[in-house]
């Protein structure tokens, strides 16, 4: 496949050198854990919600959308496909038939181990020429830039 990107900055992005590149390695990014996804039969995002409840099954979808942090229709879409799957099962609480509490199947746990190794090696494939020190500082700071934009999305929604 050939690399579309480039390392030049484009003039309209050049007060937001920081945006842009976080833009690029997110879709860098993106792009190879996709192809990696698709290997298990996965779309994106679908790990980040298996992951979840790997972690705690039995969850509501609301639980699943806010520990995820994705959006109400893409976990919706999401579930949906993953029950067709039969990764796992979608059946209304006890206590509130309009909520619906989901739980892994016995082929939606055996991916577990799948999807811990495709994260550790997109984990070695993105820290390959870093230091120790260095894979801290730009988590740290990858942290910080992730809050910040958070915070400022929350304050512009609620203002």
């Amino acid at each position: 496949m050939p690399d579309t990107t480039s390392s030049e900055l484009p003039d309209a992005a050049r007060d937001g050198r920081l945006s842009y590149a976080i833009f690029q390695l997110a879709r860098a990014h993106r792009g190879h854990a996709a192809a990696m996804l698709r290997a298990l039969n996965l779309h994106p995002g679908q790990e980040l919600l298996l992951m979840q409840l790997f972690d705690r099954d039995g969850q509501t979808q609301a639980e699943l959308l806010e520990r995820a942090g994705l959006d109400h229709s893409t976990v919706s879409k999401s579930l949906r496909r993953m029950q067709e799957a039969g990764l796992l099962t979608r059946e209304p609480a006890p206590h509130d038939r309009r909520v619906m509490v989901v739980h892994l199947t016995d082929a939606g746990r055996a991916l577990r181990e799948p999807i811990a190794g495709m994260w550790r090696t997109l984990e070695q494939i993105s820290v390959r020429d870093l230091t120790p020190d260095q894979i801290e500082m730009f988590t740290a700071c990858a942290q910080t830039i992730e809050k910040s934009v958070r915070d400022h999305g929350r304050q512009s929604a609620g203002g």
